[in-house]
Protein backbone atom coordinates (compact mmCIF):
# COMPACT_ATOMS: atom_id res chain seq x y z
CA UNK A 1 0.00 0.00 0.00
CA UNK A 2 1.37 3.39 -0.97
CA UNK A 3 1.97 6.10 1.58
CA UNK A 4 -0.68 8.30 -0.05
CA UNK A 5 -3.26 5.54 0.19
CA UNK A 6 -2.55 5.10 3.90
CA UNK A 7 -3.22 8.78 4.69
CA UNK A 8 -6.63 9.77 5.95
CA UNK A 9 -7.25 13.43 5.07
CA UNK A 10 -8.74 15.70 7.71
CA UNK A 11 -10.94 18.55 6.52
CA UNK A 12 -10.62 21.70 8.63
CA UNK A 13 -13.19 24.45 8.49
CA UNK A 14 -11.96 27.98 7.69
CA UNK A 15 -12.33 28.83 11.38
CA UNK A 16 -10.24 25.82 12.41
CA UNK A 17 -7.62 26.64 9.76
CA UNK A 18 -7.26 30.16 11.12
CA UNK A 19 -7.14 28.99 14.71
CA UNK A 20 -4.45 26.38 13.98
CA UNK A 21 -2.43 28.82 11.85
CA UNK A 22 -2.53 31.42 14.62
CA UNK A 23 -1.48 28.84 17.20
CA UNK A 24 1.63 28.05 15.14
CA UNK A 25 2.55 31.70 14.71
CA UNK A 26 1.99 32.40 18.40
CA UNK A 27 4.02 29.32 19.33
CA UNK A 28 6.97 30.49 17.25
CA UNK A 29 6.57 34.07 18.48
CA UNK A 30 6.82 32.96 22.12
CA UNK A 31 9.86 30.85 21.29
CA UNK A 32 11.55 33.85 19.65
CA UNK A 33 10.91 35.90 22.77
CA UNK A 34 12.56 33.16 24.84
CA UNK A 35 15.58 33.09 22.51
CA UNK A 36 15.89 36.89 22.79
CA UNK A 37 15.97 36.61 26.58
CA UNK A 38 18.66 33.91 26.41
CA UNK A 39 21.06 35.91 24.23
CA UNK A 40 24.25 36.44 26.13
CA UNK A 41 28.02 36.55 25.89
CA UNK A 42 28.09 34.01 23.05
CA UNK A 43 26.17 36.43 20.84
CA UNK A 44 28.60 39.26 21.65
CA UNK A 45 31.56 36.97 20.89
CA UNK A 46 30.01 36.13 17.52
CA UNK A 47 29.41 39.80 16.74
CA UNK A 48 33.05 40.63 17.51
CA UNK A 49 34.32 37.79 15.30
CA UNK A 50 32.23 39.03 12.37
CA UNK A 51 33.11 42.68 12.98
CA UNK A 52 36.85 41.96 13.16
CA UNK A 53 36.80 39.52 10.24
CA UNK A 54 39.12 40.63 7.43
CA UNK A 55 38.01 37.85 5.12
CA UNK A 56 34.48 36.58 4.51
CA UNK A 57 31.76 35.01 6.61
CA UNK A 58 31.32 31.43 5.40
CA UNK A 59 27.82 30.22 6.31
CA UNK A 60 27.24 26.49 6.59
CA UNK A 61 24.29 24.19 7.32
CA UNK A 62 22.56 20.99 6.18
CA UNK A 63 18.96 20.54 5.10
CA UNK A 64 16.53 23.17 6.35
CA UNK A 65 19.30 24.80 8.39
CA UNK A 66 21.27 25.13 5.16
CA UNK A 67 18.38 26.92 3.46
CA UNK A 68 18.17 29.31 6.40
CA UNK A 69 21.95 29.74 6.15
CA UNK A 70 21.64 30.86 2.54
CA UNK A 71 19.24 33.60 3.57
CA UNK A 72 21.54 34.68 6.42
CA UNK A 73 24.44 34.75 3.98
CA UNK A 74 22.44 37.02 1.66
CA UNK A 75 21.51 39.34 4.54
CA UNK A 76 25.12 39.60 5.66
CA UNK A 77 26.25 40.37 2.11
CA UNK A 78 23.63 43.08 1.60
CA UNK A 79 24.43 44.81 4.88
CA UNK A 80 28.16 45.16 4.54
CA UNK A 81 29.65 41.78 5.56
CA UNK A 82 31.22 39.85 2.68
CA UNK A 83 29.81 36.34 2.86
CA UNK A 84 29.39 33.04 1.00
CA UNK A 85 27.45 29.84 1.56
CA UNK A 86 29.28 26.51 1.83
CA UNK A 87 27.39 23.21 1.65
CA UNK A 88 28.92 20.83 4.23
CA UNK A 89 28.84 17.81 1.93
CA UNK A 90 30.36 19.71 -0.99
CA UNK A 91 32.99 21.14 1.35
CA UNK A 92 34.29 17.61 1.97
CA UNK A 93 34.69 17.10 -1.76
CA UNK A 94 36.92 20.03 -2.60
CA UNK A 95 34.97 23.16 -1.65
CA UNK A 96 37.03 23.59 1.51
CA UNK A 97 39.35 25.43 -0.84
CA UNK A 98 36.93 28.36 -0.63
CA UNK A 99 37.91 28.99 2.99
CA UNK A 100 40.81 31.33 3.70
CA UNK A 101 42.67 31.84 7.00
CA UNK A 102 41.08 35.29 7.50
CA UNK A 103 37.52 33.95 7.18
CA UNK A 104 34.98 33.14 9.89
CA UNK A 105 32.73 30.08 9.56
CA UNK A 106 29.14 30.37 10.81
CA UNK A 107 27.57 26.90 11.24
CA UNK A 108 23.87 26.25 11.87
CA UNK A 109 22.77 22.97 13.43
CA UNK A 110 19.78 22.44 15.70
CA UNK A 111 21.29 19.38 17.41
CA UNK A 112 24.94 20.32 17.05
CA UNK A 113 25.55 16.70 16.04
CA UNK A 114 24.74 16.76 12.31
CA UNK A 115 27.03 14.17 10.70
CA UNK A 116 28.17 16.24 7.71
CA UNK A 117 28.85 19.19 10.01
CA UNK A 118 30.91 17.14 12.47
CA UNK A 119 33.08 15.81 9.64
CA UNK A 120 33.94 19.43 8.83
CA UNK A 121 35.32 20.22 12.28
CA UNK A 122 38.80 18.57 11.95
CA UNK A 123 39.60 20.23 8.58
CA UNK A 124 38.42 23.60 9.94
CA UNK A 125 40.65 23.15 12.97
CA UNK A 126 43.59 22.52 10.66
CA UNK A 127 42.78 25.71 8.75
CA UNK A 128 42.64 27.54 12.10
CA UNK A 129 39.52 29.52 11.19
CA UNK A 130 37.20 30.52 14.05
CA UNK A 131 33.76 28.90 14.16
CA UNK A 132 30.50 30.53 15.22
CA UNK A 133 27.92 27.92 16.17
CA UNK A 134 24.18 28.52 16.25
CA UNK A 135 22.62 25.53 17.96
CA UNK A 136 20.00 24.48 20.50
CA UNK A 137 22.60 22.53 22.47
CA UNK A 138 25.63 24.49 23.64
CA UNK A 139 27.22 21.30 25.04
CA UNK A 140 27.02 19.50 21.70
CA UNK A 141 30.12 18.57 19.72
CA UNK A 142 29.66 21.61 17.50
CA UNK A 143 29.04 23.92 20.44
CA UNK A 144 32.21 22.80 22.21
CA UNK A 145 34.33 23.17 19.06
CA UNK A 146 33.19 26.74 18.33
CA UNK A 147 35.00 29.91 19.29
CA UNK A 148 31.59 31.52 19.86
CA UNK A 149 28.38 29.59 20.53
CA UNK A 150 24.94 31.14 20.34
CA UNK A 151 22.75 28.87 22.46
CA UNK A 152 19.14 28.91 21.25
CA UNK A 153 18.15 26.73 24.18
CA UNK A 154 15.48 24.02 24.17
CA UNK A 155 12.99 24.65 21.40
CA UNK A 156 9.93 22.59 20.54
CA UNK A 157 9.00 22.50 16.88
CA UNK A 158 5.55 23.86 16.06
CA UNK A 159 2.61 21.79 14.87
CA UNK A 160 0.72 18.74 16.10
CA UNK A 161 3.64 16.36 15.50
CA UNK A 162 6.39 18.73 16.56
CA UNK A 163 8.81 17.17 14.08
CA UNK A 164 9.21 19.44 11.05
CA UNK A 165 11.92 22.10 11.48
CA UNK A 166 9.88 25.22 12.17
CA UNK A 167 10.51 26.89 15.50
CA UNK A 168 14.22 26.06 15.35
CA UNK A 169 14.70 27.40 11.82
CA UNK A 170 12.69 30.52 12.66
CA UNK A 171 15.00 31.12 15.62
CA UNK A 172 18.10 30.58 13.46
CA UNK A 173 16.82 33.04 10.89
CA UNK A 174 16.05 35.69 13.49
CA UNK A 175 19.43 35.28 15.20
CA UNK A 176 21.13 35.53 11.81
CA UNK A 177 19.28 38.79 11.14
CA UNK A 178 20.33 40.07 14.56
CA UNK A 179 23.99 39.24 13.89
CA UNK A 180 23.97 40.87 10.46
CA UNK A 181 22.21 44.05 11.58
CA UNK A 182 24.22 44.55 14.77
CA UNK A 183 27.49 44.20 12.83
CA UNK A 184 26.11 46.49 10.13
CA UNK A 185 25.30 49.14 12.72
CA UNK A 186 28.78 48.85 14.24
CA UNK A 187 30.24 49.45 10.78
CA UNK A 188 28.03 52.53 10.42
CA UNK A 189 26.57 51.03 7.24
CA UNK A 190 24.51 53.79 5.61
CA UNK A 191 21.60 54.08 3.19
CA UNK A 192 24.12 55.05 0.53
CA UNK A 193 26.11 51.88 1.21
CA UNK A 194 22.93 49.82 1.05
CA UNK A 195 22.01 51.44 -2.27
CA UNK A 196 25.30 50.34 -3.86
CA UNK A 197 24.37 46.72 -3.22
CA UNK A 198 20.75 47.08 -4.43
CA UNK A 199 20.90 48.87 -7.81
CA UNK A 200 17.98 46.98 -9.39
CA UNK A 201 14.24 46.81 -8.88
CA UNK A 202 11.92 49.11 -6.99
CA UNK A 203 14.20 49.18 -3.96
CA UNK A 204 17.16 50.10 -6.11
CA UNK A 205 15.28 53.02 -7.66
CA UNK A 206 14.28 54.34 -4.25
CA UNK A 207 17.84 54.18 -2.94
CA UNK A 208 19.50 55.57 -6.05
CA UNK A 209 20.52 59.18 -6.71
CA UNK A 210 18.23 61.73 -8.30
CA UNK A 211 20.54 62.15 -11.29
CA UNK A 212 20.00 58.48 -12.13
CA UNK A 213 16.30 59.12 -12.86
CA UNK A 214 15.83 62.81 -13.60
CA UNK A 215 15.30 64.06 -17.14
CA UNK A 216 18.68 65.26 -18.44
CA UNK A 217 18.96 68.98 -19.10
CA UNK A 218 18.93 68.38 -22.87
CA UNK A 219 15.38 67.02 -22.52
CA UNK A 220 14.13 69.82 -20.27
CA UNK A 221 12.57 73.14 -21.20
CA UNK A 222 14.75 75.96 -19.86
CA UNK A 223 14.28 79.64 -20.73
CA UNK A 224 15.43 83.10 -19.57
CA UNK A 225 12.98 84.71 -17.16
CA UNK A 226 13.13 87.92 -19.21
CA UNK A 227 11.36 86.40 -22.24
CA UNK A 228 7.62 86.73 -22.69
CA UNK A 229 5.32 83.75 -22.18
CA UNK A 230 4.57 83.68 -25.90
CA UNK A 231 8.27 83.75 -26.84
CA UNK A 232 9.05 80.93 -24.46
CA UNK A 233 6.37 78.61 -25.80
CA UNK A 234 6.99 79.47 -29.45
CA UNK A 235 10.76 79.00 -29.29
CA UNK A 236 11.11 76.06 -26.88
CA UNK A 237 11.16 72.61 -28.39
CA UNK A 238 13.01 69.65 -26.92
CA UNK A 239 13.40 66.05 -28.11
CA UNK A 240 11.56 63.19 -26.46
CA UNK A 241 8.48 63.26 -24.26
CA UNK A 242 7.83 66.79 -23.05
CA UNK A 243 7.67 67.57 -19.35
CA UNK A 244 4.88 69.69 -17.93
CA UNK A 245 7.14 72.45 -16.66
CA UNK A 246 9.53 75.13 -17.89
CA UNK A 247 12.46 76.06 -15.68
CA UNK A 248 13.24 79.79 -15.75
CA UNK A 249 16.75 81.11 -15.14
CA UNK A 250 18.19 84.54 -14.30
CA UNK A 251 21.07 86.27 -16.07
CA UNK A 252 23.58 84.10 -14.20
CA UNK A 253 21.87 80.90 -15.34
CA UNK A 254 20.54 80.11 -11.86
CA UNK A 255 17.06 78.72 -11.41
CA UNK A 256 14.72 81.57 -10.48
CA UNK A 257 11.28 80.13 -11.12
CA UNK A 258 9.09 77.55 -12.78
CA UNK A 259 6.11 77.80 -15.12
CA UNK A 260 3.86 74.84 -15.80
CA UNK A 261 1.38 73.90 -18.47
CA UNK A 262 -1.27 74.33 -15.80
CA UNK A 263 -0.13 77.92 -15.28
CA UNK A 264 -0.62 78.53 -18.99
CA UNK A 265 -4.08 76.98 -18.91
CA UNK A 266 -5.00 79.24 -16.01
CA UNK A 267 -4.10 82.33 -18.03
CA UNK A 268 -6.52 81.25 -20.72
CA UNK A 269 -9.20 80.35 -18.20
CA UNK A 270 -8.92 83.84 -16.70
CA UNK A 271 -9.02 85.42 -20.18
CA UNK A 272 -5.61 86.95 -19.48
CA UNK A 273 -4.33 86.70 -23.05
CA UNK A 274 -2.49 90.01 -22.62
CA UNK A 275 -0.20 88.34 -20.07
CA UNK A 276 1.18 86.17 -22.87
CA UNK A 277 3.21 89.15 -24.04
CA UNK A 278 4.56 90.06 -20.61
CA UNK A 279 7.84 88.74 -19.16
CA UNK A 280 7.28 85.22 -17.91
CA UNK A 281 8.88 86.11 -14.57
CA UNK A 282 5.73 88.08 -13.75
CA UNK A 283 3.53 84.98 -13.87
CA UNK A 284 6.00 82.23 -12.93
CA UNK A 285 6.27 80.65 -9.48
CA UNK A 286 9.44 82.15 -7.99
CA UNK A 287 11.89 80.32 -5.74
CA UNK A 288 10.55 76.82 -6.42
CA UNK A 289 11.38 73.87 -4.23
CA UNK A 290 14.41 72.03 -5.63
CA UNK A 291 16.57 69.03 -4.86
CA UNK A 292 20.38 69.14 -5.21
CA UNK A 293 22.45 66.75 -7.28
CA UNK A 294 23.53 63.73 -5.25
CA UNK A 295 20.31 63.56 -3.23
CA UNK A 296 18.70 60.19 -2.55
CA UNK A 297 15.72 59.34 -4.70
CA UNK A 298 13.74 58.52 -1.54
CA UNK A 299 14.13 62.13 -0.40
CA UNK A 300 12.99 63.48 -3.77
CA UNK A 301 9.95 61.19 -3.83
CA UNK A 302 9.05 62.23 -0.28
CA UNK A 303 9.17 65.91 -1.29
CA UNK A 304 6.92 65.30 -4.30
CA UNK A 305 4.43 63.35 -2.18
CA UNK A 306 4.36 65.86 0.67
CA UNK A 307 4.11 68.94 -1.56
CA UNK A 308 1.72 67.28 -4.01
CA UNK A 309 3.81 68.41 -6.95
CA UNK A 310 4.36 66.93 -10.39
CA UNK A 311 7.76 68.35 -11.30
CA UNK A 312 10.86 68.75 -9.14
CA UNK A 313 13.91 70.60 -10.53
CA UNK A 314 17.36 69.18 -9.84
CA UNK A 315 20.03 71.85 -9.35
CA UNK A 316 23.81 71.85 -9.06
CA UNK A 317 25.92 73.46 -6.33
CA UNK A 318 25.55 76.90 -8.00
CA UNK A 319 21.77 76.63 -8.14
CA UNK A 320 21.73 76.07 -11.89
CA UNK A 321 19.26 73.57 -13.42
CA UNK A 322 20.78 70.11 -13.90
CA UNK A 323 17.63 68.14 -14.69
CA UNK A 324 14.00 67.62 -13.77
CA UNK A 325 12.13 64.82 -12.03
CA UNK A 326 8.71 64.30 -13.57
CA UNK A 327 6.00 62.51 -11.59
CA UNK A 328 5.30 60.20 -14.54
CA UNK A 329 8.81 58.82 -14.19
CA UNK A 330 8.52 58.05 -10.48
CA UNK A 331 4.82 57.38 -9.90
CA UNK A 332 5.63 53.80 -8.88
CA UNK A 333 7.83 55.09 -6.07
CA UNK A 334 5.25 57.39 -4.51
CA UNK A 335 3.62 56.34 -1.22
CA UNK A 336 0.33 54.55 -1.74
CA UNK A 337 -1.72 57.34 -0.18
CA UNK A 338 -0.17 59.86 -2.57
CA UNK A 339 -0.52 57.67 -5.65
CA UNK A 340 -4.00 56.31 -4.99
CA UNK A 341 -7.25 58.11 -4.60
CA UNK A 342 -5.96 61.56 -3.71
CA UNK A 343 -5.58 63.15 -7.12
CA UNK A 344 -9.06 64.67 -6.82
CA UNK A 345 -7.72 67.20 -4.29
CA UNK A 346 -4.46 68.00 -6.05
CA UNK A 347 -4.18 71.57 -7.27
CA UNK A 348 -3.95 72.17 -10.97
CA UNK A 349 -1.01 74.44 -10.24
CA UNK A 350 1.85 71.96 -10.08
CA UNK A 351 4.41 74.69 -9.47
CA UNK A 352 6.69 74.07 -6.54
CA UNK A 353 6.27 77.29 -4.63
CA UNK A 354 3.33 78.42 -2.54
CA UNK A 355 0.24 78.14 -4.71
CA UNK A 356 -3.32 79.26 -4.36
CA UNK A 357 -6.23 77.25 -2.99
CA UNK A 358 -6.65 73.67 -4.24
CA UNK A 359 -8.43 73.29 -7.53
CA UNK A 360 -9.75 70.18 -9.28
CA UNK A 361 -7.00 68.01 -10.70
CA UNK A 362 -8.76 67.44 -14.01
CA UNK A 363 -10.87 69.54 -16.33
CA UNK A 364 -13.45 67.56 -18.27
CA UNK A 365 -15.07 68.97 -21.39
CA UNK A 366 -18.21 67.30 -22.71
CA UNK A 367 -19.97 67.94 -25.98
CA UNK A 368 -23.53 69.22 -25.42
CA UNK A 369 -26.30 66.73 -25.88
CA UNK A 370 -28.67 67.14 -28.80
CA UNK A 371 -31.10 69.99 -28.22
CA UNK A 372 -28.96 71.72 -25.57
CA UNK A 373 -27.33 75.09 -26.20
CA UNK A 374 -23.61 75.01 -26.98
Amino acid sequence: MSTDAALTPIRLSPLEQLRYGREILQWESRSLADVAERLGAGFCDAVELLYECRGAAIVCGMGKAGLIGQKIMATLASTGTRSHFLHPAEALHGDLGRIHPQDVVLILSQSGETEEVLRLLPPLAQLAVPIIAVTCRAESTLGRAAAATIDLGPLEEAGRLGLAPSTSTTAMLAVGDALALVVSRMRNFSREDFARFHPAGNLGRKLSKVEDHSRPLAQCRVAPESKTVREVFVSLSVPGRRTGAIMLVDQGGRLSGIFTDSDLARLFEGRRESDLDRPIREVMTPRPVTVPLGSMMTDAVAIMAQRRISELPVVDAQGKPAGLIDVTDVVGLLPADAAEGETETLPVKSSLGAGGPPRPACRVFREPEEGQPT
